[in-house]
């Protein structure tokens, strides 16, 4: 995407972070940002220098002369301007802003303390949970319980990178539609490449309660662009809790006491605090690195049509009828009525007379022709 007005100066430096990773090549790269190579070298070659990434000057943000007493002005103004990080977070942050006086972390909740700025209720203990090995591993969907506006809801829809907590998507929608889902998730496989699995709770559109192995049309979607599809285990979302766990800091860092007029206005505060969150907010559980520092884009291009399906010569393939049945060996299977008229594939097992049902590379279901009446 070509830089957009809301937010040109963090554009230009989630594609210098990106870039740095050579995860992709720089035409690639240059592709998805839909700017020219020599814009991308330009923009690389401006941060090497140190150059501010903005049109403008650059302004000194700290002076080496400050004492003491300014020092502490300014983690006060710095914990006014994030009210939701603690001391460790602000701590980091003076580091990487090379403040020419960097506090122990004590000292910065001593700071805090001093001028009431402690909540005793909010301090919890960190909660270490798994992570994939590697970015685009596993990418997590869902949509943050939607919240009033002046005019109507906004739903918003996010999208995590498990490895990195790096935010790909935070869109304020004005529904929960499927169609709303597919735009944003595809100007984000254009923009950052394809994960290899994304994973997402049971409800629409995602999911639904028909069956175990319930599709939609926009799981579907997925499946055909390679993406492996899983959804978490009904009534348990830690399943999803690094998703789970950044609509706690959406809500503590952007919505706790905002009412915005419409969705409109909601993506405008939420384009201003995803680069904070990004590049800039410590990761208590990335050992106080900001995600932008462990994500990479995928090398998975967004493909400009979907792959037709393709099954091996030993599948045996089957069209799946209305209401999501098809017949094998004399009985009726029953699928997810969403994949009426594709195609899928039945493989053998190291079980005589078991088989597998896959549609394209996802496992749907299994069939045991020694059970004389199944379920």
């Amino acid at each position: 995407m070509p830089w957009r007005e809301v937010s040109t100066v963090s554009s230009r430096r989630e594609f210098v972070q990106l870039a740095r990773t050579e995860a992709v090549s720089m035409s690639e790269l240059c592709r998805r940002f839909e700017i020219s190579r020599k814009t991308g070298y330009k923009w690389l070659g401006r941060d090497a220098a140190g150059e501010a990434m903005s049109d403008r000057s650059r302004r000194p943000q700290h002076s080496p002369a400050r004492l003491v007493p300014a020092c502490e002005a300014a983690i006060v103004a710095l914990r006014h301007a994030h009210p939701a990080w603690g001391a460790r977070k602000l701590q980091q942050r003076l580091t990487v802003l090379r403040a020419p006086w960097v506090p122990a972390a004590s000292t910065v909740h001593a700071v805090l303390a001093r001028h009431g700025l402690i909540d005793p209720a909010a301090s919890q203990p960190a909660y270490r949970s798994f992570e994939h090995a590697e970015p685009n591993d596993l990418w997590q969907m869902d949509f943050k319980g939607h919240f009033a506006l002046r005019a109507g809801r906004c739903h918003a829809l996010t999208v995590l990178d498990d490895h990195s907590r790096y935010n790909l998507v935070l869109a304020a929608c004005p529904d929960e539609r499927s169609e709303t889902v597919r735009t944003h998730l595809q100007r984000a496989f254009e923009h950052y490449g394809l994960p290899w699995r994304m994973t997402m709770d049971n409800g629409p559109p995602w999911g639904g309660a028909e069956a175990r192995h319930a599709l939609t049309g926009l799981t579907i979607w997925l499946i055909r662009l390679g993406i492996g599809v899983s959804h978490s285990r009904p009534f348990h979302p830690q399943t999803q809790g690094k998703d789970e766990r950044f609509h706690r800091t959406l809500k503590a860092e952007v919505l706790q006491g905002r009412t915005f007029s419409d969705c409109t206005e909601a993506q405008h505060g939420f384009d201003g605090w995803r680069p904070i969150y990004n590049h800039e907010r410590p990761h208590e559980s990335l050992a106080m690195q900001v995600p932008a520092q462990r994500y990479r884009p995928s090398p998975r291009a967004y493909p400009a049509y979907l792959p037709p399906l393709e099954y091996g010569p030993d599948d045996i393939v089957r069209k799946v009828q209305a209401q999501g049945w098809i017949s094998f060996r004399g009985r009726n299977v029953r699928l997810p009525a969403a994949l009426r008229g594709q195609s899928v594939a039945l493989r053998v097992t190291t079980t005589d007379g078991c088989y597998e049902v896959y549609f394209s590379h996802q496992k749907l279901a299994e069939v045991d022709l020694r059970i004389t009446n199944p379920a």
